[in-house]
């Protein structure tokens, strides 16, 4: 499904997520984003106590291209805590926020070296239980033995990766009339950490053709105007 994690068949990974929970969630997170602000966004720490534990992985060997630098350590944090002490998280989204089935999130963790910080980096992305369309990505950095969130973009069908070094969002483009389960294309940016913050580095728009097979196929790129960085 387009609007889901990356990594699936295109549309076939759908089949499944155009559910009416899915279309109810979509369009609330929506509505309350709008209201809330979307976007990206720099900055703002989260409490020191959002952390539940941390438990420290077995180191791996060196980094590649460096003979004397260690691979750090990659310290568990617990994604849910961090969302829910976080102030820079839409209040709305955190009352959604619940068990998919007993105590399991509807949450991907995702560890490594986005921000050059001394220990990793934490990407968390919060998705619909039903179908895992996203529904906000967020980024924590550790300074002074706290998480400070560094990165926001709270809105329908997002979803955040890390690829050497980069921030890569996926953002889910609807036109009119687009169920939730087929949108008409995609925004893949590409972040960088500069200075103290993350800016824009590379963009590319994918639209989605229509027309093959049912109706309801990949296509290729065409890329327009850049959003504002």
């Amino acid at each position: 499904m387009r609007g889901l994690r990356p990594g699936g068949s295109g549309r076939e990974q759908a089949a499944g997520g155009a559910a009416v929970a899915g279309l109810a969630a979509f369009g609330l997170l929506v509505a309350g984003c709008s209201t809330g602000g979307t976007g990206s966004r720099d900055e703002g720490a989260a409490r020191p106590d959002q952390v539940a534990s941390t438990v420290p992985a077995t180191p791996s060997p060196s980094v590649p291209g460096g003979e004397d630098t260690p691979a750090r350590a990659a310290k568990r944090v617990d994604p849910i805590a961090l969302i829910k002490n976080d102030p820079k998280v839409g209040a709305r989204l955190k009352a959604d926020l619940k068990p998919c089935t007993a105590d399991a999130y509807p949450v991907d963790t995702s560890y490594g070296n986005l921000t050059n910080s001394a220990s990793p980096d934490v990407v968390v992305n919060v998705m619909t239980c039903g179908d895992a369309v996203g529904l906000g990505t967020f980024v924590y950095r550790e300074e002074n033995n706290a998480y400070t969130n560094v990165f926001v973009a709270e809105d329908a069908a997002v979803y955040g990766t890390i690829d050497r070094g980069d921030l890569i969002v996926t953002k889910q483009v609807y036109a009119k009339g687009d169920p939730v389960a087929y949108p008409s294309g995609e925004d893949v940016i590409t972040y960088r950490w500069s200075g103290n913050r993350f800016t824009q580095h590379d963009w590319v728009h994918n639209e989605y053709s229509k027309a093959v097979g049912d109706g309801i196929a990949d296509g290729a790129a065409a890329p327009t105007e850049p959003p504002a960085g």
